[in-house]
């Protein structure tokens, strides 16, 4: 177990106050009291001077925010004045109004978790190039890295899946990430406690660090590796358990590392154990890398569909996962899980972004409309369609050339969490 020093308790200054976030104005100087990965500001204080700024804060979270008047421009002073009576509002320009507001809080909620992710992945990448000189820094990070994240995971009431737009950067880090990302919220969904979730957490994060010892062109599992380049490829377990124990990694982190491609049913590497011979953080891991592999592997010409990787995994390869840990992840993605391409009832098509696991039968999609620019497609959420649901998952390809521009199905499938947001369902799918 992880222990952390008690942090120094703030004492209040008189000077600052609390403000209801939906009271925010242009000129308040406010108060961020969120970890690094939980907002996407530059620093945690500073004076809001845009819309935007209070769209983002209203995404958060938090219903209250500190303020310091003394440090805030002061509010303008109303005069009234005789005015003519406002000409009155159309019903168009309600609908306009009413757009315009889901939209930017949609957009602020979208650019917190690329952000999150973004810095993720940065600072995965960053404790890999400092890992042999010193690994207890690199240790030190993966500890914050996966605390934050975790954090973050238990302080949602519902936990959202969000698929995000397509990721600048790594293979590796995108991949590392990804599997923390669904390992945690598998672990979670599992039941496990914090520190069993922080020693997941890390294993899955440094899964694959023995790699690092591989030549580059052997980082990547490949169906035309000669059998001398397959079992090179698989020393990576190996390499990775003596990096983690210099790192001095708790031990059910190296369980994780040392049995990740093994497999219930026996037919894993390197030591073929099976069943309750693995660990259950590990049966955990085992699945979520094979999920992320067949979305994003080595060749893009061989990804697979999330909803395809998912049937494959149930299928196929079901002999190879513990059985009660498959289904928890079955239920916890949907029926067709972030990513995917999907034909409504109304036959129009849509785009999977995001899944309630406490609701993974009624996604959050963006429907492809002809009349509404791609920009400015808002998120609807069937679980407020009472009329309208999912005929069938269908192959990218499969979708008319204009809902293929339209919907951009991603060619990485990249995930993170997602603060469960009332506004969705907004658009009129009339």
């Amino acid at each position: 177990m992880i222990k952390t020093m008690p942090a120094a308790k703030k004492m209040p200054d008189p000077k600052e106050q609390f403000i209801d976030v939906a009271d925010l104005r242009i000129g308040l100087f406010v108060f961020i009291d969120l970890g690094w990965i939980s907002h996407p500001f530059p620093l945690n204080s500073f004076k809001i001077h845009s819309p935007e700024q209070i769209a983002t804060i209203r995404t958060l979270g938090i219903d209250r925010i500190r303020y310091s008047p003394e440090k805030s421009d002061p509010e303008p002073v109303v005069v009234e004045e005789i005015k003519a009576p406002p000409a009155p509002v159309s019903p168009q320009e309600k609908e306009r109004e009413r757009r315009k507001l889901l939209l930017d809080e949609q957009n602020a909620s979208l650019k917190v978790c690329e952000r999150q992710y973004s810095q993720a992945a940065k600072s995965y990448k960053q404790l890999l190039e400092q890992l042999k000189a010193v690994p207890d820094k690199s240790f030190a990070q993966s500890q914050a890295l996966v605390a934050g994240a975790i954090k973050q995971l238990q302080g949602l009431e519902e936990t959202s899946i969000r698929l995000l737009s397509e990721q600048i950067g790594d293979r590796a880090s995108l991949h590392s990430i990804n599997v923390l990302v669904l390992s945690l919220l598998l672990g979670k969904a599992c039941g496990l406690g914090e520190a069993d979730l922080q020693d997941l957490g890390i294993g899955a994060l440094l899964h694959d660090i023995g790699k690092q010892e591989l030549p580059s062109r052997m980082r990547w599992d490949d169906e035309q590796f000669s059998s001398a380049e397959k079992k090179l490829y698989q020393e990576h377990v190996r390499h990775g358990i003596a990096l983690g124990m210099k790192m001095e990694l708790p031990n059910g982190a190296l369980h994780c590392i040392a049995q990740h491609h093994e497999a219930a049913n026996g037919n894993g590497y390197p030591k073929r154990l099976s069943g309750e011979q693995i660990s259950p953080a590990a049966r955990i891991l085992t699945l979520t890398n094979q999920y992320d592999n067949l979305c994003n592997p080595g060749n893009p010409a061989a990804a697979q569909t999330p909803h395809e990787a998912l049937s494959t995994i149930f299928t196929r390869l079901k002999g190879r996962f513990d059985a009660q840990t498959m289904s928890v992840f079955i239920r916890m993605m949907g029926v067709y899980p972030p990513g995917s391409a999907v034909q409504l009832t109304d036959d129009r098509y849509a785009m999977v972004v995001s899944v309630n696991s406490s609701r993974p039968l009624k996604p959050r999609l963006i429907i492809y409309n002809p009349h509404i620019p791609k920009a400015e497609a808002l998120v609807v959420d069937l679980e407020q369609q009472a009329n309208l649901g999912v005929k069938r998952s269908i192959k990218p390809m499969q979708l008319p050339r204009q809902a293929l521009d339209y919907l951009s199905p991603r060619q990485h499938i990249c995930y993170f969490f997602e603060r469960a947001s009332s506004l969705a369902g907004g658009e009129d799918t009339s």
